[in-house]
């Protein structure tokens, strides 16, 4: 037997983005990835580029297009959905109780990258930053996303699971 449906107290966009040559699909490809470092954490993790869809987006597409904007300076392409992941999340950023058991969606989209300028870089990660933020480029292969602490776990498992299926989001046959 079922339970019930967990209320949805927050969404999130975030990009796996994919630096490739869409006319060599055999070319080596990178990944776009933020290296975090938390104040007063020794612990880095590497997050892909995304946050929380605001209610002045319009879309959850829009809400990616704005979080590469603001964190990357950049521009994306060929956005494709490819991996929900959905985690307990009972309380707002300012710590109030949202839901006691409430549950937070992160909607991953496999994309190219168009264009990057961090002189761009705008938005509370760059304004105001808790922390460190850092751009960095993997190796889009098992060995380059399992060589550092991708989160959540549960992406760095799809993704390790799934390059060659993740890269073929991407194919100009898709449709």
């Amino acid at each position: 037997m079922a339970g019930p449906v967990r209320p949805v107290v927050k969404r999130t966009a975030r990009a796996i983005l994919l630096e490739l040559d869409r006319d060599d699909p055999h070319a080596p490809a990178s990944i776009v990835l933020i290296k975090r470092v938390r104040p007063g954490s020794p612990h880095p993790y590497w997050i892909t580029p995304g946050g929380g869809v605001e209610p002045t987006d319009r879309t959850v597409v829009e809400a990616l297009h704005r979080e590469v904007d603001e964190e990357l300076g950049g521009k994306v392409a060929d956005v494709v959905p490819a991996f929900v992941d959905t985690v307990a999340h009972s309380h707002h950023e300012d710590g109030t109780l949202a839901h006691p058991h409430g549950v937070k969606v992160q909607h991953f989209f496999v994309c190219r990258l168009a264009s990057i300028d961090p002189s761009r870089r705008h938005g509370p990660e760059v304004d105001e930053p808790r922390g460190e933020y850092e751009i960095v480029r993997l190796p889009f292969t098992r060995e380059g996303v399992t060589s550092v602490n991708v989160v959540p776990p549960s992406l760095r498992a799809y993704l390790a699971a799934n390059i060659e299926g993740v890269r073929a989001l991407l194919a100009h046959d898709l449709g």
